[in-house]
């Protein structure tokens, strides 16, 4: 089957109508990050890096729920292709209970336990208790957050990604809006962003559960809920307990980061804080096609088209690589602009020029990893492969050196951070070596007979 990309409209057109609206839903997320920066680092400096570290806990959450997501999206897409919908309910259902047990324990975490996990982060007293504040309000945001990307999952599966795109911006804007409320109107600064989220999140869950009775959309039956299939619950495990093990990895390296630049001063954490949000931002384009990628692929396998799952897989790589040296061009244009946007003293703000100036090399990696590792290996089962790399380049490289320049060698403040970002440019050519084995080339669905008998 000959390639091409950019004449196949019925490819383009698929991946756009997945990609974009996903793309800008992550937007929209990171927006909210970006505003509680912006509005509470207006107000004071040291609520922006509480702030910024006490939502470490709600990025581990997201790690859990990260490879509750994948395996729904991975099997998921593979049973819309099928055009089997009964088995997609109970995958629905599997994902629901799985998160609904995470969302539990970090809620209990952060409510009842906040000081010692701010103390993991930072040991600036004025940090920590502002971190408590925050953390004791929004503890019961994440009591939902499971259950509603459990929808927004099934939502983009199912072919209403534009919905879920919807339903996230209106969450989004919502949280904005709240944000300047308790912020500015209030004087509440931490706890006004708190209750922002809160209140946010619960009208996303209720608009996430309204829509899911429309005529065309998926919603868990009570049948589902209490069902077990072994043999559904098996695939289900094979695939997330491999990005589980992944984004466990991956989030304690990440919040590790942040820790480091939480005992390098305040100055550095507020910097991280910026260029955290910076890099939230920029990546959406490639978590876009990470995701509406691997769905497409997933499609394709799951209909038993290997072929063209294969072809789909290719361009979709092809466009990872582009997609990353446009948003290496974006973060160069937008770094004077960050600069000039948000309030820092004179040594955060040296701090941070010179991690945007990193970051725009390190986002080529990023993008190219997202979207082979997390959208077309994961479209196929190929998950572990993600697992090993971590565990590699992130635990025996980036942050062993890291570690040693924050508190052995004391390192300059961009050195320290170039070693949180090594990883991800250092794996490209392993993550390009295991593609061309096309192992992720794999249908993984059951038939009828098989899951009834299970």
């Amino acid at each position: 089957m000959k390639d091409r990309l950019f004449s196949d409209k019925l490819f383009l057109n698929k991946l756009t109508k997945l990609a974009l609206p996903i793309a800008f839903q992550s937007l929209m997320l990171a927006c909210v990050a970006a505003a509680d920066a912006v509005m509470l680092g207006s107000i004071e400096q040291n609520s922006m890096s509480a702030v910024s570290l006490a939502t470490q806990i709600q990025f581990m959450q997201n790690m859990v729920l990260m490879a509750i997501v994948a395996a729904t999206l991975s099997l998921g897409s593979q049973y819309w292709g099928k055009n089997d919908k009964k088995t997609l309910d109970i995958i629905f259902c599997m994902s629901l209970r799985v998160s609904v047990l995470t969302s539990v324990l970090f809620f209990v975490g952060c409510v009842f336990f906040p000081r010692i996990l701010m103390t993991v982060f930072t040991n600036e007293p004025a940090l920590i208790e502002i971190g408590i504040k925050y953390l004791r309000i929004a503890g019961f945001s994440y009591l939902m957050t499971g259950v509603s990307q459990c929808y927004l999952s099934m939502m983009k599966v199912s072919e209403h990604a534009s919905m879920s795109a919807k339903i996230s911006t209106g969450a989004v804007l919502l949280n904005i809006v709240l944000n300047g409320i308790f912020i500015y109107g209030f004087s509440m600064g931490a706890e006004g962003a708190a209750l922002a989220t809160l209140i946010s999140r619960t009208a996303e869950i209720l608009a996430c559960v309204a829509v899911s009775y429309g005529k065309t959309y998926i919603h868990p039956s009570l049948k589902g809920l209490i069902t077990f299939n072994k043999l559904l619950i098996k695939d289900y495990y094979r695939i997330m307990l491999p990005v589980l093990g992944a984004s466990l990895l991956w989030g304690v390296g990440f919040t590790s980061y942040s820790a480091f630049m939480g005992h390098l001063g305040t100055d550095a954490a507020a910097a991280n804080s910026v260029s955290a949000v910076v890099r939230d931002l920029i990546c959406c384009l490639c978590d876009g096609l990470a995701a509406g990628g691997g769905i497409l692929v997933g499609n394709e396998l799951g209909a038993g088209d290997l072929q063209r799952g294969k072809l789909y897989g290719d361009r979709v790589a092809k466009l990872a690589f582009i997609i990353g040296g446009v948003s290496s061009a974006l973060m160069f244009l937008v770094t004077p602009v960050v600069l000039k946007t948000v309030r820092l003293t004179d040594r955060a703000r040296e701090y941070l020029l010179q991690m945007l100036l990193v970051m725009a090399i390190y986002i080529i990696g990023r993008a190219v990893n997202s979207v082979i590792i997390n959208g077309i290996f994961a479209a196929g089962g190929d998950t572990a492969f993600d697992l090993y790399s971590l565990a590699v380049f992130m635990w025996c490289v980036a942050v062993p050196l890291a570690a040693l320049g924050t508190f052995v060698f004391h390192w300059p403040i961009w050195v320290v951070y170039s070693c949180t970002c090594l990883d991800e440019v250092g794996k490209i050519p392993w993550v390009i070596a295991h593609y061309k084995k096309y192992k992720w080339v794999k249908d993984l669905t059951r038939n009828n007979t098989e899951i009834k008998q299970a």
